[in-house]
């Protein structure tokens, strides 16, 4: 069987990312070959081609007409770029992975849509935390969540200003929360303010949702830290997901704690020394343990899901329906911040 020709639009950050998995697995037997870059900036599409031994292109026109049987491609563009570079390569018939946010709106985003649905293609928006191990792992703890805690803080980096905080960062947490929650959003409540960009760099959001679940994310590229954390509860559990360690912790509350909750304070105090004794949690009755995730890049994960999806002809794992709620809540989040400040004469 023929390894299927995959091609990297875009070699800034994200691009060259893409090429070193793609050359990994094109190097390691997977039926897929790294075929050619596409970049605006001959030097850096230049400098990719001779790292990996690939032709290079200005434009995704010159690509197309080289013939080379490109039938996949990562588009790691700016966002504002995301919809004109789709659309040539969807109607060359080329199934797309494309970096989040899937559009620059929610125009653009039905675009995409409409031609993939038309020309028969595969399009996979980019949303690499659904591929974080601890994330694979806690989707299998999830019964009825009700309370969400995110925090996604980084330091501030020229990257990505083409969009915000929101579409930059938040996005990611939106996403996997959607995918957790299956549930409408009822109501939104945010505030947003520019620091280092001329977008807003730092934001804060409640969501509520119709089956009542509540959900507050943090995000900001101005910070002097590094977090990357999603803390959720629901019945008798409670969740913590570390990102960056990709790692996951789970508290349990036994019958007998809840049992314990009714008890007067001085009982319930008598209660969990006890338990506090015999190297248990200080709590009696909560079991604390780290939940076993299996190893593996999230980058690696998503293409290699991309991937499998092309070969396959079946839904991806993130479909683009799921990169368009992911873009319409991020947008409707923009409004209410924009709302928000215009109220505070921000």
């Amino acid at each position: 069987m023929s390894k299927l020709k995959t091609a990297v639009i875009g070699a800034g950050a994200f691009g060259r990312n893409h090429l070193r998995v793609l050359a990994e697995l094109d190097a390691t037997g997977h039926d897929v070959a790294l075929a050619a870059v596409v970049d605006a900036n001959p030097a850096t599409a230049q400098a990719a081609a001779e790292k990996y031994g690939i032709p290079a292109f200005s434009t995704v026109e010159e690509l197309l007409a080289a013939d080379l049987g490109v039938k996949a491609a990562a588009v790691a563009v700016p966002t504002v770029h995301h919809a004109s570079t789709a659309a040539k390569l969807l109607v060359a018939g080329v199934d797309l992975l494309i970096e989040k946010p899937l559009a620059a709106n929610l125009q653009e985003a039905d675009q995409i849509l409409a031609l993939a649905a038309e020309h028969d293609r595969i399009v996979q928006p980019g949303h690499l935390e659904r591929f974080n191990p601890a994330v694979l792992a806690a989707r299998a703890h999830i019964h009825r969540p009700m309370f969400f805690e995110s925090h996604r803080l980084s330091i501030f980096t020229p990257r990505s200003l083409d969009v915000d905080v929101v579409l930059d960062l938040m996005i990611h947490d939106l996403d996997i929360v959607l995918s957790f929650v299956q549930s409408p959003v009822r109501e939104v409540r945010a505030v947003g303010l520019p620091v280092l960009s001329r977008k807003v760099d730092i934001a804060n959001v409640r969501l509520e949702f119709e089956n009542g679940c509540i959900a507050n994310f943090t995000a900001s590229r101005v910070s002097t830290e590094t977090v990357r954390k999603l803390r959720f509860f629901q019945p008798r559990q409670y969740l913590s997901l570390d990102f960056a360690r990709r790692d996951l912790l789970l508290i349990d509350v036994s019958e007998a704690a809840a049992a314990a909750a009714a008890l007067d304070p001085a009982q319930f105090a008598a209660l969990a020394a006890a338990h506090a004794a015999k190297g248990g949690h200080p709590t009696a009755g909560l079991n604390l343990k780290k939940l076993d995730v299996q190893e593996g890049e999230p980058l690696r994960l998503e293409i290699e899901s991309f991937l499998n999806a092309v070969r396959t002809r079946t839904q991806p794992q993130v479909t683009a329906h799921q990169g368009r709620a992911a873009l319409a809540l991020a947008l409707e989040i923009n409004v209410a911040i924009a709302t928000h400040a215009q109220r505070a004469g921000l």
